[in-house]
């Protein structure tokens, strides 16, 4: 809260006045209180005369020196006086006190706070008794602005005495913590939806059926907010029918399963929902119309949170929490189902789209090998069969040797063929496709060596034909060798418990130096054997040493929620089930690891169970490998999309900046003549901005999409920087500090001066908008090196950095994760074409440098523009060429060249504007045809891309016959490819001054092509 308040005096009174200039003297000069900013001089100048207090002079030594005490205190603070409690505080409290300040100053405390009077009298009674009271985080109602406002205060209140030591009141300290309060009550509530969505995550990350996602999701939804329904529905195309085909439903609650028709829920339901707005009824038997409230009665619901899901301006799905008896709907449980739904959606579509990543397999095979586990995949179409290094080295292959099926085949142990060879048919078989699930055994081709390996896999059918079969392939020879040493022992083992011998080396030396974990335990859970491995791992995730005899439990003693997991995982086997678990184990605080264990029944010669015994294999890393090429899929994944993006966009340019140039071309000649009239003109004005506007779209697109036009050369970087702090200054407005630092003695890069100066610009204003109540903006410059092209995706070398950083909002994780991505804005509709990161992500691309993005909510953002190092002293930015020297005093003829009818036809226009007289052509054959009857050409004008010959073909052709004729390119394309970078050329669309420029740079010279 604001400790600094702003009173308004405007002759009024402020609390009690003094009535005369005298009293005024008398009380200023007699308090000997001074300081305390605005509440110190409300105190001074109040008649304290009319108050139990009376006038200041008067005042015990005790009052005035708490007092000045008190006003010296930059901590919010107040004395409560006597009996009645009398109000005097500093600037701190005032704050608090709100628009009771003024009149709160002298006044009694029960009639200042009557809503906290029962607290307050207490407080008075316990300062009179001489006794301190400190309460912390104490709830209280204030009515400070006409409405119940809930706070929190931490309180402190130390008794006064006076001179005999009785006490005659409290020294009040008052904190307000209601943001931290409501802060911490946020987090917790922000803490647990996350736990709940990673649960949630965690819980249908593996289900490949979008009716189980929503079955799960629906249950975990219900159950985690105690609600006795959960529902999830598909809108209808005509956006008032729809399904619910997800829902659970608590005991004693009706399934809501059906079609249904939006219209039937009433007005409100089909208002909010309608426009994309979640439905929230807390009772509809009190909110709604009784005829719109029997809808939602008759299938049990009268509280609902119906949250809408809009994809492409359309309400696609529905997804809803409802309770059969009236419910106050929370701000956890909105959010809670707002996430649920669009991340049910995510998850239904990543379920159907697992189908279409099979075109990626080939790209993905790359990192496969990296794996622990095998990845097989085999092509019944083609009949093709592939195989990683791992899975040909549990065959006895090299690496490099190509396979076939015959291969897998004739590598099966002769014992198991028969038995893999059918369960491999199944899963391939359309009318039966069961699941590849078998241990088999291989003999080396290349080796001899006998091997154990469990496969699995499924079958990928279209309609009733297999496509492909894939699955993983693990080697498990050593686990086999474990579980047939351990079976070996068992007998002895058996045997030696039954006669009553519990030694601490029940294993023996065959299984003791083996990698997998070991252990044997009784009924008590009491250990009777483990191996070295077992009690290294044990030791390591819990920070205690496994002893024989003692109990895993008792061991587990100080991790209570480790006791009761290693508890229920042991009891299941101690009760006689044999089974596989995947799970994790340890301390938090130590290390905790993924493992595999396999428990088996531990039995007596007679058969009767006499513990249990577990094999286990720490499996961690071959679980982050997976995770890690999880996540190697979906970055190429997003990779191919943005490439087909910038593809199509570079393709779809031309076309754009064809289209533009005669718009332009003629807006231009309008506006310059200033034909038609006022009302008129404005609007070509307007017509001619708009299509600007477009032309720096396009412009924007090809950076993005790496295809803009570009005539690197080495420029100074501390120039263009320095230069453009006023530019930038402007642009950000007063609230915002500029700071510019750039070394002395920085290289030049190698760039286009026009683009970093624009790409510079498009940093500034995002660095702007990030800063709405103001900050700094930072632009700095340095040279860096890269010395490793492991250390980023930026090669090898030295770069010139760019970095602008802004003490802005920051981005979120997502939000950075996104932040190029073309299109993508965090504005609001109409602020922003979310290209700007894109188009200086491309640019520096294209230049052969990158960008980096640093972020942190509520710190600010850094984006580093890196740009390669030129080997050569920086070349001056050229400065415009004068329009005059493409004046009428060059008029002679022009072999203009263009495919295109309207875009020839107004740069012909604006060719006759500067005096020339124009000859056109619409091919590159029909201008040299045009060229032999043409003795006297003073210019050729051609157009890049053209049907048949381009125009950079053409230029050499001319440059055979006339070598000392000027030759202009013109293309609306970045790729003018096979033409020297010195070449004049000019970008379309365009105006008659930039043609006019454009052909004043050919009196340099002729160019050659």
């Amino acid at each position: 809260m604001n400790s600094t308040i702003s009173y308004k005096h405007s002759g009024q009174p402020v609390g009690r006045r003094l009535r005369t200039m005298d009293d005024a003297k008398q009380c200023l000069d007699g308090s000997g209180l001074v300081g305390g900013g605005q509440a110190g001089d409300a105190i001074r100048q109040m008649d304290w005369g009319s108050t139990p207090l009376g006038p200041i002079g008067s005042w015990p030594a005790e009052l005035r020196a708490n007092a000045q005490t008190m006003l010296a205190s930059p901590v919010p603070m107040a004395i409560i006086w006597g009996p009645e409690g009398i109000l005097i505080y500093n600037d701190g409290y005032a704050a608090i006190c709100g628009p009771r300040h003024p009149a709160a100053l002298g006044g009694k405390l029960l009639d200042v706070w009557p809503e906290a009077a029962d607290f307050n009298a207490r407080v008075i009674a316990a300062g009179l008794r001489g006794q301190p009271l400190s309460v912390h985080a104490q709830e209280l109602e204030l009515w400070r602005h006409g409405r119940a406002e809930q706070v929190w205060m931490d309180l402190e209140y130390l008794p006064i005495r006076n001179g005999s030591g009785q006490p005659i009141g409290s020294l009040a300290m008052v904190f307000d913590i209601t943001q931290r309060v409501l802060a911490e009550r946020r987090l917790a509530q922000s803490e647990e939806l996350y736990r709940f969505l990673d649960d949630l995550g965690q819980a249908i990350a593996g289900l490949q059926d979008a009716n189980d996602v929503l079955a799960v999701t629906t249950r975990m939804v219900a159950a985690h907010l105690d609600l006795s329904n959960c529902a999830y529905a598909d809108m209808d195309p005509d956006q008032d029918g729809f399904t619910i085909r997800g829902n659970w439903h608590a005991p004693g609650s009706p399934s809501i399963i059906g079609h249904y028709s939006l219209a039937d829920f009433g007005k409100l339901a089909v208002q909010e929902l309608s426009a994309g707005r979640s439905l929230i009824i807390n009772d509809n038997l009190n909110e709604i119309a009784p005829e719109e409230a029997k809808t939602f009665q008759d299938i049990g619901i009268t509280a609902t949170i119906c949250m809408p899901l809009v994809k492409n301006g359309r309400l696609a799905a529905l997804m809803a929490i409802h309770d059969r008896k009236p419910h106050k709907w929370s701000g956890y449980e909105l959010n809670l189902i707002r996430e649920v739904t669009e991340r049910s959606w995510a998850h239904v579509e990543r379920v159907g789209a697992e189908a279409n990543l099979r075109a990626s397999e080939e790209q993905l095979r790359l990192a496969i090998d990296a794996a622990e586990i095998g990845l097989w995949d085999v092509d019944v179409v083609a009949g093709t069969l592939f195989w990683p290094p791992r899975v040909k080295a549990m065959f006895g292959i090299s690496p490099d040797v190509p396979v076939s099926m015959q291969d897998y085949y004739s590598g099966l142990h002769p014992d198991d063929l028969e038995r893999t060879s059918i369960a491999y048919a199944a899963a391939a078989n359309p009318d039966v496709r069961a699941v590849y699930d078998v241990e088999y055994r291989t003999i080396g081709k290349e080796d001899g060596i006998t091997r154990w390996v469990a496969a699995k896999g499924r079958g990928v059918f279209e309609g009733d034909r297999c496509l492909r079969v894939i699955g993983t392939a693990i080697d498990i020879t050593e686990r086999k060798k474990t579980e047939v040493a351990l079976r070996e022992l068992n007998d002895t083992l058996e045997a030696r418990v039954a006669e009553g011998l519990a030694e601490p080396k029940l294993l023996a030396d065959v299984v003791e130096n083996t990698t997998a974990i070991i252990f044997v335990a009784d009924h008590r859970y009491r250990w009777l054997a483990m191996n070295k491995a077992g009690a290294k791992a044990f030791e390591q995730v819990y920070g205690v040493r496994p002893v024989i005899g003692a109990s895993m439990l008792d061991v587990l003693d100080h991790l209570p929620e480790q006791r009761e997991h290693v508890r229920r995982t042991w009891s299941r086997a101690l009760a006689g089930e044999e089974f596989t678990l995947l799970d994790e184990f340890g301390d938090g605080n130590l290390s905790k690891r993924w493992f595999e264990l396999n428990f088996n029944v531990l039995r007596d010669a007679a058969g009767h169970q006499i513990g249990a015994y577990q094999i286990a294999y720490d499996v961690t890393e071959r679980l982050a490998e997976q995770r890690r090429l999880a996540d190697a899929e979906e970055q190429l994944r997003q990779s191919q999309k943005v490439e087909a993006l910038g593809q199509l966009t570079g393709g779809v340019a031309h076309d754009f900046n064809n289209l533009l140039t005669p718009i332009i071309g003629s807006l231009d000649m309008l506006v310059r003549r200033q034909i038609g009239n006022d009302r008129e003109r404005k609007l070509i004005g307007g017509a001619l901005q708009s299509a600007e506007r477009a032309r720096i779209l396009v412009q924007r697109l090809l950076a993005f999409a790496r295809r803009q036009p570009l005539q690197p050369t080495a420029i100074d970087v501390k120039t263009l920087v320095t230069g453009m702090g006023e530019l930038v200054s402007s642009t950000t407005g007063p609230q915002i500090l500029v700071a510019i630092d750039t070394p002395e003695h920085l290289p030049a890069a190698r760039a286009d001066y026009n683009q970093v100066e624009m790409a510079l610009l498009n940093l500034s204003v995002n660095a702007r908008d990030a800063m709405p109540t103001g900050g700094t903006l930072r632009i700095t410059a340095s040279s860096r090196e890269i010395l490793a092209d492991a250390e980023s995706d930026l090669k090898r070398g030295r770069y010139v950095t760019i970095s602008v950083a802004d003490t802005g909002e920051g981005m979120s994780e997502e939000t950075m994760a996104r932040a190029i991505e073309p299109f993508f804005s965090t504005k609001g509709l109409g602020q922003g074409t979310g290209l700007g990161l894109s188009m200086v992500h491309g640019l520096a691309q294209q230049l052969g440098g990158g960008i980096r993005i640093f972020s942190r909510q509520g710190v600010g953002t850094n984006v580093e523009l890196w740009l390669p190092e030129a080997d050569v002293a920086p070349v001056p930015f050229p400065k415009s060429v004068d329009a005059t020297a493409a004046s009428p005093t060059h008029r002679g003829t022009v072999l203009l060249v263009d495919d295109e009818d309207v875009v020839r036809s107004s740069a012909a226009h604006m060719l006759d504007e500067l005096g020339f007289e124009v000859v056109e052509a619409s091919s590159g054959e029909a201008a040299l045809a045009a060229l032999d009857r043409m003795p006297v050409l003073k210019l050729l004008v051609t157009d890049h891309l053209m049907p048949g010959m381009d125009g950079v073909e053409l230029a050499r052709r001319v440059k055979l016959t006339r070598p000392e004729l000027p030759c202009l390119i013109i293309s609306g394309y970045a790729d003018v490819g096979g033409i020297a970078p010195d070449v004049p050329r000019l970008t379309k669309p365009f105006k008659v001054e930039e043609l006019r420029e454009a052909l004043a740079t050919l009196r340099s010279g002729s160019q050659k092509p």
